[in-house]
């Protein structure tokens, strides 16, 4: 705080790097994602960059981890913040795909998008840690106490919206995006 005044701390080094990155992934692809690109964007020279990032490989590497650790962080927030007891999770998964709070799509998800496509495209191998966050999620799903299948559809038609979001195949108008979350909690409360 400055004279009563808040301020944000600036971002470490290791941060700005990969903030960077993320920003020319978006912009420019994996093609266009070089450390030298990286370090310059992020205002660090190249040796503070290899500092924290050995190679490209490297620098991929940790954006997928962080895009991992941040898609965590919101699943369990809107897991938290659903009332305990069977559909917890799927109620979740609704909130999380459809809902417009928070947690709706926004500019830092098309960033993660870009980092998820161009790793995908760079090396599929990058995405482990996405898979990782993934599975536990299946494995809360089949947990939630619904019937089969009930859980699952919620889930796939929000992975169906981040899918047709992040290739701009279509993106549903406000009323449209209403009627399937509406479409989804019917799907949801006839489960029980």
């Amino acid at each position: 705080m400055t004279d009563g005044i808040a301020t944000n701390p600036t971002p470490d080094a290791r941060t700005r790097v990969l903030d960077a990155a993320e920003a020319i992934v978006q912009a420019r692809g994996v093609a266009g994602l070089t450390l030298e690109a990286a370090a310059r964007d992020a205002g660090v020279s190249k040796g503070g960059l290899l500092y924290h990032f050995a190679s490209k490989e490297a620098l991929l590497d940790a954006l997928l981890r962080r895009l991992a650790e941040f898609m965590e962080r919101e699943y369990r927030a809107c897991v938290e913040a659903q009332r305990p007891g069977p559909g917890q999770v799927a109620r979740a998964m609704l909130e999380w795909g459809f809902g417009a709070g928070e947690h709706a799509c926004n500019e830092r998800h098309d960033r993660a998008a870009a980092v998820f496509l161009a790793a995908f495209h760079h090396d599929p191998a990058l995405l482990d840690p996405i898979r990782e966050v993934i599975a536990r999620m299946r494995r809360d799903i089949a947990a939630d106490g619904l019937p089969p299948g009930h859980g699952d559809a919620i889930n796939a038609a929000g992975d169906g919206m981040f899918m047709a979001r992040i290739f701009r195949l279509y993106r549903p108008s406000e009323a449209e995006r209403l009627a399937m979350r509406h479409a989804l909690a019917r799907l949801l409360d006839a489960s029980g």
